[in-house]
């Protein structure tokens, strides 16, 4: 029986290593676009393929980048994928503001370069195109579903925007198989430093270690709808598997702020939080010590900021049999305590 062949961009970020690990398990020859970069960033990807190999299985890494057609064009033709899972992205909204152009490029026309690439070539590629919960925005109802209205606040939010719709029109316009995963906010240990919720765990694991300096944020009001990457990939494998394309939220129907996720962070990190203050004035000691843990940076303030996510995931459950397994306060415990190990810490 011959084996299905994947094709996964952004295979060096959080969910692009775990989705190509899945895959890899799945018993899938599984090929990986990552940008050519001087110095190399695969530590979420390390000895995988040798791990691969030894089972009898394929990893095959490809240097190529959203921004180039003649990359992709290559790739593409070179692997003829049975499934492309499209996780590339610049996808730090805070940065969009600083990058808008470049966030548009590749999260926007990137993904239009590679369903040309599989349309033109002719391909029966199902296409995975990982969207998000930041087209929602301004929450114009609570909780999300594939039918609330978009309205996105960042640039970043609005490239995906016309990504979701771009994808949409090659699946009506063309008859491909494209399919959309609008994934609200899912973490793990392989989170980027500089999201929130990792930049927590891993500032509060060194403040613990005996650094001085408090951990800085912006709005610990924001509420989100956080899950688990590994459970997330599963869910994007999941919708290639079905025969016919279409729009998926993939959530926990559950919010928590900033300020919770901290406190539950600082909790399994052995701090009590003491809040005292508000707006930018709020701050956090340690009751037991009377340490500063944390205060507010007002440069960490958005030109306008997302306050509510929360996703219905019922039509994921219905359709797919999905739903996650892994809860708020387990996740929080998950990403803690890594961080904690990685520093020699219980």
């Amino acid at each position: 029986m011959t084996r299905k062949v994947a094709l996964v961009t952004g295979v060096t970020g959080q969910d692009g290593s775990y989705l190509a690990e899945f895959l890899v398990e799945k018993g899938y020859q599984v090929h990986a676009i990552a940008r050519r970069t001087s110095s190399f960033s695969r530590d979420r990807i390390d000895g995988l393929r040798d791990r691969a190999r030894e089972n009898g299985q394929t990893f095959e890494l490809h240097y190529g980048d959203l921004s180039d057609s003649t990359s992709l064009n290559s790739i593409v033709a070179t692997t003829r994928p049975d499934e492309l899972y499209n996780l590339a992205a610049q996808s730090h909204v805070g940065i969009s503001f600083q990058q808008p152009e470049y966030t548009t490029d590749v999260v926007a026309t990137g993904v239009l370069r590679l369903l040309e690439c599989v349309r033109s070539m002719g391909l029966d590629t199902r296409f995975y195109q990982a969207s998000t919960s930041e087209l929602y925005g301004a929450g114009i109802e609570v909780p999300q579903s594939e039918t609330t209205p978009f309205h996105p606040l960042s640039p970043y939010g609005v490239s995906k925007l016309y990504a979701f719709w771009i994808s949409k029109n090659y699946r009506d316009g063309y008859g491909m198989h494209v399919t959309n995963g609008i994934l609200f906010n899912h973490e793990s240990p392989r989170r980027g430093e500089n999201f929130v919720t990792r930049k927590t765990t891993l500032e509060l694991a060194r403040i613990r270690q005996g650094r001085e300096a408090p951990l800085r944020l912006g709005n610990l009001n924001a509420r989100r709808d956080w899950g688990y990457a590994k459970d997330y990939v599963e869910a994007m494998w999941l919708m290639l598997q079905q025969d016919t394309p279409d729009d998926y939220v993939i959530a926990t129907g559950e919010t928590h702020t900033v300020r919770e996720f901290v406190a539950r962070a600082a909790e399994v990190a052995g701090f009590e939080l003491e809040w005292s203050g508000e707006g930018p004035q709020e701050k956090a000691h340690d009751r037991k010590s009377g340490r500063l843990i944390v205060e507010i940076d007002p440069a960490y303030f958005r030109p306008s900021d997302v306050e509510l996510l929360c996703g219905d995931g019922s039509k994921a459950k219905r359709t797919l049999g999905w739903e996650p397994k892994v809860k708020f306060n387990e996740l929080v415990e998950i990403l803690m305590k890594s961080d904690l190990a990685a520093l020699g810490l219980d």
